[in-house]
């Protein structure tokens, strides 16, 4: 045993100090930077004690983008940073986190920096170094292979992704990271490796190509080059997925294409197109974008349309996305649309301008093109679209419209002075959107979009702190679970049938019919006792103008109803409403039961138009001398609603309505109620008469 164990010993130590390094194979490029690290002069000093070995290299990596050596990196750390944060249970993450907000805001100032492996293994990297960052962290590598264990096998979480891709705009934000996060992983178990993290970089990439590609062409230029807009989607050029637009009864197959401030189509004709049509997106003109039906001779079958509407429109359009199964195209559409029109709303409603305008223009367009990334390397999973694109998603979350104040209330501007401008990104700040489109090429509007003239946009993130953005999300996506779990217990009690719904319905109301016949038996003195005490407390409460008390003394008596409720309930299984289902019915009796329904319904209709019509035979003076009483009636109403005190009126209207089935008035109350029924049907009812409209068919 001695033997084994001193051999072992020895095997270790010759692995350890690289002997075997050529049976060993597959090294990491980890490796390497560490025995770098080893053997440079400067390695004592360079090397922070208070970081784990991943986050040492990781700042040494940044060192060299920055061309400034660690030491000074922590001198710059220690000035700038508050005390708060320079705390030794957080000193590490944070010292980590500015080195890499510093290093990416001078790595994506290079051109096509996505389609470089190194930028994407970098960033990819520092998420693994901000999961374990501090020396005293645990461990994620142990033993001679673990950085061959890293490259293969490790991966990141939500925390790690959300914190670093979102300080480059181009990859997420604050508000859709987690989103993206879990399309991205859906098929790893809520842990991102990095091949998957590479595809979809590589995508991004080339969305961002083919947007500068196709807003550099000519295709519209006459009619964008105003506002400046940028090409964002094009569709209807492959004849397999056409797109039609319908306007009244006509439609057009032809091509759609999206910008940062509308949406054209052009009709397509034998050989050509026609001039395009603009449907704006950016003035406020009380659109309206959402899903739509469509189908031959107006029908409504086929979900796979966008619905435009606005009041520069005579009519409305349609837009089509013809394909035979499901509606994929056409939610892409709707939610890439909307996503243009909400940032306009956005802006319009918060009057942005200048600087801030761009940056939120620019946020919406990088939403997109992640979008279009995530949509090529997922296409096999439905996504949810709205999900990815952050003013959607502000519009459907609880308290999305907290964020968007946020979002208009940051302070995104500052100036900028050289010192600061020496040190890209600032050093505690992320990098801002603006500056990332701007890194790309690409410049929103006709106004510069230069940071050094007009001010230097700031990101969402800070070093060591939380944001008021990203409290703001946090607390709206916490809402929003909550919505959701009560929307599955929404979703879970509806019951198909109209006899079942009824059922449940009448089950539910049964309390309030069981107070319905209470009082009604109060009213009709059943029992005239009872009739009695509670005409006389009420008449007694309403003299003493304590009706508002007593309606208040209702309404606590409901709070401590529930709160006692709530306290004797703890622990026990919520109460189920049990329903007795009514018995099964077969097609036909279901049938009869409609029409039934169906008749019921018309002939409530009916007696409700012959009552309007009657009130407006007696308003016009069609019968005199019913109008002539109707017209004293309500002078006499008006008279004592404008002489009498309220509480007298109650106090009328009360005892007229529970004693006029007393023993004392009941024979008068009949014969009263005959005489008017007897002047109610002898009013007659305005005349109708019928007009159809006749449609002439529009000359295409």
């Amino acid at each position: 045993m001695a033997m084994a164990s001193k051999t072992r010993n020895m095997l270790e130590n010759l692995v350890r100090e690289g002997s075997f390094k050529w049976l060993l194979g597959n090294r990491s490029p980890f490796d390497e930077e560490l025995e770098e690290m080893e053997r440079s002069p400067s390695a004592q000093t360079n090397w922070v004690p208070e970081l784990s070995p991943i986050a040492n290299i990781v700042v040494r990596r940044c060192s060299k983008i920055l061309g400034v050596p660690t030491t000074e990196l922590r001198e710059g750390f220690n000035s700038e940073a508050s005390e708060s944060i320079k705390l030794p249970l957080c000193y590490a993450k944070n010292f980590l986190e500015y080195c890499c907000f510093r290093a990416l805001a001078l790595s994506t100032q290079v051109t096509g920096h996505l389609a470089d492996r190194k930028f994407r293994r970098l960033t990819y990297d520092m998420m693994l170094a901000w999961e374990a960052p501090a020396a005293t962290s645990q461990a994620i590598l142990t033993g001679p292979t673990a950085f061959v264990q890293l490259d293969e096998d490790l991966s990141v979480g939500v925390e790690a992704f959300s914190r670093i891709a979102s300080a480059v705009p181009t990859i997420a934000n604050v508000i859709i990271s987690e989103n993206i996060f879990e399309v991205l992983t859906a098929s790893t178990g809520g842990r991102l490796q990095f091949s998957t993290y590479d595809k979809y970089l590589s995508g991004l990439e080339r969305a961002i190509r083919k947007m500068r590609t196709q807003s550099e062409s000519s295709l519209l230029s006459a009619m964008r080059s105003p506002r400046g807009e940028k090409i964002l989607e094009v569709d209807g050029t492959v004849t397999t997925q056409p797109v039609l637009e319908h306007v009244g009864i006509s439609t057009w197959p032809g091509r759609l294409i999206l910008t940062d401030h509308a949406f054209y189509f052009e009709a397509l004709r034998v050989v050509s197109y026609d001039k395009a049509k603009r449907y704006d997106l950016s003035d406020d003109l009380k659109q309206v974008v959402k899903p739509e039906l469509t189908g031959p001779w107006g029908t409504r079958l086929f979900d796979k349309a966008v619905f435009y509407k606005s009041i520069s429109l005579s009519e409305p359009a349609v837009i089509e996305f013809p394909e035979l199964k499901g509606h994929t195209r056409r939610d892409y559409w709707l939610a890439i649309i909307r996503e243009i029109l909400y940032v306009h709303r956005f802006i319009n409603n918060f009057q942005i301008k200048g600087v801030k305008r761009d940056e939120a223009l620019s946020k919406a367009v990088l939403g997109i093109l992640r979008l279009q990334a995530i949509q090529e390397i997922c296409s096999a999973n439905p996504l949810r679209y709205e999900a990815l694109l952050m003013f959607n998603l502000c519009d459907q979350l609880p308290g999305g419209d907290l964020i968007l104040e946020t979002l208009a209330d940051m302070s995104t501007v500052r100036e900028l002075d050289r010192s600061s401008y020496s040190k890209p990104g600032g050093g505690m700040y992320s990098i801002s959107a603006l500056d990332m489109i701007s890194n790309l090429g690409f410049a929103f509007g006709t106004s510069s979009n230069n940071s050094v003239e007009a001010g230097l946009a700031v990101g969402e993130i800070t070093v060591g702190e939380v944001t008021l953005l990203e409290r703001a999300v946090k607390e709206s996506k916490n809402n929003y679970e909550k919505v959701a779990q009560a929307q599955a217990t929404v979703d879970g009690v509806k019951v198909e049938g109209i006899d079942t719904n009824f059922a449940v319905m009448k089950e539910l109301l049964f309390p309030f019919m069981e107070l319905g016949k209470c009082l009604l038996s109060l009213a009709f003195w059943e029992d005239p006792m009872k009739s009695l005490v509670f005409c006389g407390v009420f008449t007694y409460i309403i003299c003493r103008g304590w009706l508002s008390y007593a309606f208040a003394l209702m309404l606590v008596f409901i709070a401590v109803f529930m709160v006692l409720t709530r306290y004797f309930s703890q622990g026990k299984s919520i109460h189920e409403v049990k329903v007795l289902a009514p018995p099964a019915m077969n097609t036909m009796e279901q049938l009869l039961a409609v029409q039934n329904a169906i008749s019921q319904a018309e002939g409530i209709i009916q007696d409700g138009n012959v009552v309007l019509l009657k009130i407006r035979a007696l308003l016009l003076s069609l019968f005199p001398q019913a109008s002539e009483k109707f017209a004293v009636a309500l002078v006499v109403a008006a008279l004592t609603l404008a002489f009498m005190p309220s509480r007298y009126v109650f106090l009328l209207m009360f005892l007229e309505m529970f004693t006029r089935y007393s023993p004392m008035r009941r024979a008068s109350t009949e014969r009263w109620m005959r005489r008017l029924r007897e002047w109610w049907f002898s009013i007659p009812a305005a005349p109708v008469i019928l007009e159809r409209e006749k449609e002439e068919k529009k000359k295409k």
